[in-house]
């Protein structure tokens, strides 16, 4: 049996875009023949699904688990929404956001390790389907607080949050409606940085330029106070009752952090 290179493997790879590990296994299976892997690759349907990797993939779903202190949240994309119904897209789903759970490893954005790690399974699935797919996103939290989630409309908008104190079923699911909702920026005017509020007191001052100076600073200060009851969970109008926020609502309740994902957002 011929040896199969590194080189070899390179050279199948760039001549048909299929991944690493299927052009060494079209090259083990060949004995080493360029031509015949070529052909290996085609008939498992894995360079047809290299070259959809061009085309656009902006329906799909957001998966959410949560267990045992670990929370995963994972965007999954095609190109039809007919597809992100079918039996196949939905197991491979569910199966991807339990590993991304249980067998990766890390507290945070981890989307370039699992792309790249589950690039095989998927490009074997997009041979099978016929349409691109993309695992865009990828997060797992480990906490010792409470995880809450919230899928809308099926899983086009996905939202994840953790929080400390006494936080009931209820409110974790109202807060996860309230983010799905309102898509705050910020927890809290804490989280804001400082070049941004800068910004902001920049345009509110602009917006109030040839007033007395005396009353300049008051505007300013209520107009970016205006911007952090837009822009900030804790201080929006409360999904329960809008004479409220979070923070009166809730005064016992932190919330740590939080994603709202949308299907095929802008970055």
């Amino acid at each position: 049996m011929a040896q199969v290179t590194a080189q070899m493997v390179k050279a199948l790879r760039d001549k048909t875009d299929a991944g690493m590990m299927a052009c060494k296994r079209a090259l083990v299976e060949s004995d080493g023949d360029m031509d015949q892997a070529v052909d290996v690759l085609r008939k498992a349907g894995v360079t047809k699904a290299a070259k959809k990797a061009g085309r656009s993939a902006k329906e799909g779903r957001v998966l959410v688990t949560v267990g045992d202190g670990v929370a995963a949240l994972v965007e999954f994309l095609c190109e039809t929404d007919f597809v992100a119904k079918t039996d196949d897209f939905r197991e491979f789903g569910t199966a991807l956001i339990e590993r991304v759970a249980t067998d990766y490893d890390g507290d945070g954005d981890i989307s370039d390790t699992v792309a790249e790690q589950e690039k095989e399974a998927l490009v074997q699935l997009i041979g099978k389907i016929g349409e691109n797919m993309q695992i865009r996103r990828s997060a797992r939290w480990q906490s010792d607080g409470s995880f809450g989630t919230y899928l809308h409309m099926g899983g086009k908008i996905g939202v994840l949050v953790d929080v400390s104190g006494e936080a009931s079923d209820e409110l974790l699911k109202d807060i996860c409606m309230h983010i799905a909702a309102f898509n705050p920026q910020y927890v809290s005017q804490d989280e804001i940085p400082a070049d941004v509020i800068a910004k902001e007191k920049e345009i509110a001052a602009a917006q109030v330029e040839g007033k007395p100076a005396n009353i300049i600073d008051k505007i300013v200060i209520g107009k970016v106070n205006k911007w952090y009851s837009d822009v900030c969970l804790v201080k929006q109008p409360w999904i329960r009752d809008d004479k409220s926020c979070l923070a009166k609502a809730a005064p016992n309740v932190t919330v740590k952090r939080f994603l709202r994902w949308q299907i095929g957002e802008e970055l």
